[in-house]
């Protein structure tokens, strides 16, 4: 009898101590990275992650998730298993659809053309892929996006993004972008007491303000000098308008051009009075705000000092001089 106990001990004790192996960490050098597919069950799951070599049993596998009652809330998907996860975690995991991610970033002030060649880069989608759902008849169309709008420039939010790695077509890149601004822009623009800009107009010189700003303090004021020429009914003379038309990007040492600024196109803004067609680009937060609430200033002109400041002016004879005292000053730094 005594020995029939101690078998029985036993095989009680080899059987608690397979039962936690079983479940426990599989100790693999590296992560693991599965797909399980759709409308797979259990015990097929279990399969396949010990065909992976991401548990040890699919047997255990089964009976801890039908003991915790979770086998129809596992959810298909790419997952990474790490070394250290026990099969309570993996199943956790799967049960809370945690599944593989990639990131993708769109800074402030991109445009459509440099989104749809930094998607094309990541391998994601090639860039005619992008552009055709964000421009022309085959554009992505909110219910908030005016009527007027055929292109999404200016309404996809500069953020950073989250897709799970087997989705991430161009309609779910921009269809998030689009809801983002959605959530973070168009209750400010909602906001605003009637008379008000019409939401086409306060993007559009929001992502001027954009393109032209980058100190925060001087957003407002940017965004005042060009409210006052608007009301003036004075062309913007807005350098990145020229730069969005033409495909150029000058710099500090190779500034537009008098042939630039004044060649024909309806986005430069040096001939024509007004805004441009739409945005040239994807304001962020502080110039959306600067936007709506231009500083209320004398300036009517600004310019560059190329350190991110600028210098403003009230007429035009102090913009000459503003302009010929940074040009001075670049002449005087030695260059490399």
């Amino acid at each position: 009898m005594r020995r029939f106990l101690l078998a029985g001990l036993l095989l009680f004790l080899i059987g608690v101590g397979w039962g936690l192996w079983a479940i426990s960490p599989i100790g693999s050098e590296q992560a693991i990275q599965v797909t399980i597919p759709p409308g797979i069950g259990t015990v097929k799951i279990g399969e396949l992650l010990q065909e992976k070599k991401a548990i040890h049993s699919t047997w255990a596998w089964v009976a801890f998730v039908f003991a915790k009652g979770w086998q129809n809330q596992l959810k298909a998907g790419t997952y990474r298993v790490s070394p250290s996860q026990s099969t309570e975690q993996i199943a956790n995991m799967l049960r809370e659809g945690k599944t593989l991610t990639l990131q993708y970033t769109i800074p402030e002030g991109w445009n459509l053309k440099q989104m749809a060649r930094y998607f094309q880069d990541l391998g994601l989608f090639s860039e005619a892929e992008f552009l055709a759902q964000t421009q022309g008849a085959t554009m992505e169309r909110p219910q908030w996006l005016p009527p007027n709008v055929d292109r999404l420039e200016g309404f996809l939010f500069p953020s950073t993004y989250s897709l799970d790695v087997d989705a991430h077509s161009a309609h779910q890149v921009v269809g998030q972008m689009l809801q983002s601004f959605a959530k973070e822009a168009l209750p400010l623009y909602e906001k605003q007491p009637k008379p008000k800009a019409t939401l086409k107009d306060w993007v559009t010189l929001a992502s001027i303000v954009e393109k032209e700003a980058v100190v925060d303090a001087e957003r407002p004021v940017i965004a005042g000098v060009f409210a006052a020429r608007l009301q003036k009914r004075m062309p913007l003379g807005s350098d990145p308008t020229v730069e969005y038309a033409f495909g150029i990007r000058q710099t500090a040492d190779h500034p537009l051009t008098y042939r630039q600024v004044r060649q024909p196109n309806p986005y430069n803004t040096y001939i024509n009075p007004g805004l441009p067609p739409t945005p040239i680009a994807s304001p962020g937060l502080a110039s959306l705000k600067a936007a709506l609430a231009p500083a209320n200033t004398p300036y009517l002109f600004f310019v560059a000092r190329y350190n991110g400041t600028h210098l403003f002016s009230r007429t035009e004879a102090e913009h000459e001089r503003a302009k010929q005292q940074i040009r001075l000053q670049r002449q005087a730094v030695p260059k490399p």
